[in-house]
């Protein structure tokens, strides 16, 4: 269970760019955790039609969609959602126009629930499948956008290698992202100094998006980091340090 106040998924503690212990292992970082809880939310949905729960609220979306409207992204952008869970941000996106979705989740029962949310909703044209993103198909590729609401941060979580499994989601980034393509992440457990550590290979900064703040003993800071990263054109000495 997440600390009172957080959401699932985040860490009680400070994260490894603070001075502290890479994050403790947790249940919350496991495929078994996931497809247990998306194996409930699916039952629930079946049963009096609830999506279930949006990460990071239903603002973390409209500002992911104010980022892209903002930019001028052509509507038919190829879109991929990266842990698209119920898969709600895609049809808020599909509503503001986006034609070329994916959403991609290692859960069945995540894509289960998003498939039938699509029905629910009349959005035939969202491309759902069950994928791990860490070892991501040969057809996944090509995307000039790319979403995270909370993926990397269960990653961090996995008891199993968390740095190595984050140091393949860079790389898998690196080869479902166009060269010069955007990824939008949101985390509740990274600042932003760590994650540009964290993708400080391959990606460089566009923007930090405004989430909401809180102020406590006199400081005040974001529980939520959201980062606008675009992928860099790729030399093969960069290539070389992903490897």
């Amino acid at each position: 269970m997440a600390v009172a106040g957080q959401r699932p998924g985040c860490s009680a503690g400070p994260g490894p760019g603070r001075g502290a212990e890479p994050f403790s292992p947790s249940v919350l970082g496991t495929r078994e955790h996931w497809d247990a809880a998306y194996e409930r939310e699916l039952q629930t949905f079946e049963d009096i039609g609830d999506a279930g729960e949006i990460w990071f609220g239903e603002e973390s979306m409209v500002r992911i969609i104010r980022w892209l409207e903002k930019q001028k992204v052509p509507l038919d952008s190829p879109v991929l959602d990266i842990g698209t869970g119920n898969g709600v941000l895609l049809i808020e996106l599909a509503k503001s126009g986006y034609t070329n979705l994916t959403g991609i989740d290692y859960s069945p029962s995540a894509i289960q629930l998003s498939e039938k949310v699509r029905e629910k909703e009349g959005m035939s044209g969202i491309n759902l499948k069950v994928e791990d993103f860490l070892a991501p198909s040969a057809e996944l590729s090509g995307f000039e956008i790319c979403i995270d609401k909370g993926t990397f941060d269960a990653i961090s979580l996995n008891p199993d290698n968390a740095v190595g499994k984050r140091k393949q989601y860079v790389r898998s980034l690196c080869s479902v992202l166009k060269p010069e393509g955007f990824f939008l992440i949101t985390s509740c457990n990274w600042t932003k100094e760590e994650l540009l550590n964290e993708f400080r290979e391959g990606f460089e900064i566009v923007e930090e998006l405004p989430t909401p703040k809180f102020c406590f003993g006199g400081r005040i800071g974001n529980s939520v980091t959201a980062l606008v990263f675009q992928r860099k054109k790729m030399r093969p000495s960069i290539l070389d340090k992903l490897d």
